[in-house]
């Protein structure tokens, strides 16, 4: 990828829309892709595919001893001889029933484990994508694939995996014991089951995508959910109850009817097996009495026979719900995928040079921006920031100024020109040399689920093993006593993503202790006093120049009384980034929505 290639500006990142050139997945496809989820459990997979065996050929010993045991002793009237290779097919039938135990038990832990790694997996890839992603997926359709779509790996798993390589092997061995005892009668005995492969063959590709549509629709259910829980309180506010419950509505039939359609695609094998099964029991005791007529064939035989014919279709019955389980896990396994196989489109390049400890703290040189099938948002931008100085990006609503400081954080990357970080390109940077270089203070900021400690000591190691008093010292040091004293207890205040009791202002004074702790070489504040009163809005500003002399610090804002100590102002519009001059400047340009150029 070239630097000013972008994936940004394509759909890459929709998960709604299929991959160009995704193929489906198969049998073979779909275990080399869940292959490395299983590299540490070949030794219980070895013992539950043994127990697997040993159960099938205690499956088909039984028809064999009885066929004998009839034709031998229960004709001849012997009946100690008839108690004694009952005796044996009891044991046979208890080590089958042993060897299913094991089997069972050995691969619900297989499945267990393989759910827990797929869900590590996803989530770890999920960290690793960059924003862009996020904004071209719903979240509550992200939660479906973790929690819905790996359940379905986690049933095949567990309960058809082995039992759909078991009914293979019973049917292989029964077919073989079939046509042993009586070739063309095995072979009539066979041929409803080849009219059966053909149509399952037929009619698995329609199967697999009605289960793949019914997956989809309930992730978007799951996004509907998200959304309207998210923001209920906005929904309340403004009376939309009816809005969002049409919404919900039009999802819930959308998924109703998918899951219908899976419903059927799933059971039209199951008539089709049983029918299949009765025909072949018509064949065989139709075509087995004339053959007893005629001398060829005796009682025992034929009960043999039937019951090998059992051990045959029983187990392809039973295949139509495994089958059906198997394409499941083939829908979720393709949506699952499409997301483990996603990159992120910000990379880490090699730098060509170190950074310059002269160099001013960021640069945009041509840096240009577009979101995915939009307009552009910047265009051949330059401008530099220098160290310890404060710079205010002004201008009207939608013109561009947090896509300038999300470029600044390489949240995104830039489609044309590139940005330095203390005259490196920023995309040769580690991300934790970024995090620790650049602090974010966001409008809406996001706390995780805790205490302040845990909050304002998030991704800060080097505080991490300090106790409280420590902790409160080094607050004090850095100017941010006064905001902790409003938390009547302090680091132990408990926080929440939602439902804390802690109003918006409180959280975004959790969110500046955090990000100024940090001791950042570039403070990146996104109307960051938007949510809080005058007086700790003055509070915050004594904080902000109390900063080292060597902190450059971006301030994004409306008001204009919080830009007015700014060492330089640039005007944000219309794709242009200019600078403004003056306050009076700037706030004309922004009265009169005047065109940067």
């Amino acid at each position: 990828m070239t630097r000013n290639e972008a994936p940004a500006t394509t759909n890459y990142y929709a998960l709604s829309k299929p991959s160009p050139g995704q193929r489906p997945a198969s049998i073979g496809s779909a275990i080399r892709r869940l292959a490395p989820l299983m590299a540490d459990e070949k030794r219980r997979v070895a013992t539950a595919f043994g127990a697997m065996l040993l159960s099938s050929v205690a499956g088909l010993l039984g028809p064999a001893i009885i066929g004998y045991t009839v034709d031998n002793y229960v004709q001849r009237g012997n009946f100690p001889g008839v108690l004694k290779w009952a005796a044996i097919l009891l044991a046979v039938y208890l080590a089958g029933l042993v060897a299913t135990y094991v089997q069972t038990q050995t691969m619900g832990g297989i499945g267990r484990e393989v759910l827990f790694k797929l869900r590590n997996a996803i989530f770890t890839k999920l960290q690793q994508l960059p924003l862009d992603f996020f904004n071209q997926n719903k979240a509550g359709d992200l939660i479906s694939r973790i929690n819905n779509d790996t359940d379905k790996l986690n049933v095949f798993f567990s309960q058809a995996l082995m039992q759909f390589a078991s009914n293979l092997f019973m049917m292989a061995g029964a077919a073989i014991f079939i046509l042993t005892l009586n070739v063309r009668l095995g072979l009539a005995a066979l041929t409803p089951a080849m009219g059966v492969f053909i149509l399952t063959q037929l009619l698995s590709a329609w199967v697999k995508r009605k289960n793949a549509k019914s997956l989809q629709s309930l992730g978007g259910m799951s996004a509907e959910i998200q959304e309207s829980l998210s923001n209920f309180r906005v929904i309340v506010a403004f009376n939309r109850l009816d809005y969002f419950r049409k919404k919900f509505d039009a999802a819930n039939e959308q998924t109703y009817a998918a899951s219908v359609e899976a419903g059927l695609a799933n059971n039209v094998f199951m008539p089709i097996y049983g029918l299949s099964f009765n025909l072949a029991q018509l064949i065989v005791l139709s075509y087995g009495m004339y053959l007893i007529g005629a001398g060829q064939l005796t009682v025992g035989l034929l009960i043999g026979f039937l019951l090998y014919v059992n051990s045959f279709y029983i187990p392809l019955r039973q295949l139509a719900a495994v089958w059906t389980s198997f394409q499941m896990a083939l829908a979720a396994l393709d949506r699952i995928s499409a997301v483990l196989a996603l990159e992120s489109n910000l990379p880490l390049i090699p730098s060509p040079a170190p950074a310059r400890p002269g160099a001013a703290v960021l640069a945009f040189e041509h840096v240009s921006f577009s979101y995915p099938g939009g307009q552009e948002v910047l265009r051949d931008s330059t401008f530099t920031l220098e160290r310890g100085r404060t710079y205010a990006f002004v201008g009207p609503t939608g013109g561009g100024k947090t896509t300038t400081a999300s470029l600044m954080a390489r949240l995104y990357d830039p489609t044309g020109g590139r940005v330095l970080l203390a005259g490196r390109d920023i995309r040769s940077c580690p991300p934790e040399e970024r995090a620790r270089k650049i602090g974010f203070i966001l409008q809406e900021p996001f706390l995780f689920t805790g205490t302040i400690r845990d909050n304002v000591l998030y991704g800060n190691e080097q505080f991490r093993q300090l106790d409280d008093e420590h902790i409160v010292a080094l607050l004090a040091e850095r100017n941010l006593g006064g905001l902790l004293a409003r938390f009547e207890q302090g680091l132990d205040t408990k926080v929440a993503a939602v439902g804390d009791g802690i109003s918006l202002g409180q959280k975004q004074l959790i969110a500046f202790m955090r990000a100024v702790l940090r001791d950042p070489e570039l403070l990146i504040l996104d109307e960051a006093t938007a949510n809080i009163d005058t007086v700790t809005e003055q509070l915050l500003e004594h904080i902000l120049e109390k900063l080292p002399s060597t902190t450059t610090k971006v301030i994004i804002a409306h008001r204009l009384n919080t830009i007015a100590n700014a060492d330089e102002i640039f005007f944000v519009n219309a794709g242009d980034i200019t600078p403004a001059g003056s306050m009076e400047h700037a706030l004309d340009m922004l009265l009169h929505g005047k065109r940067a150029s």
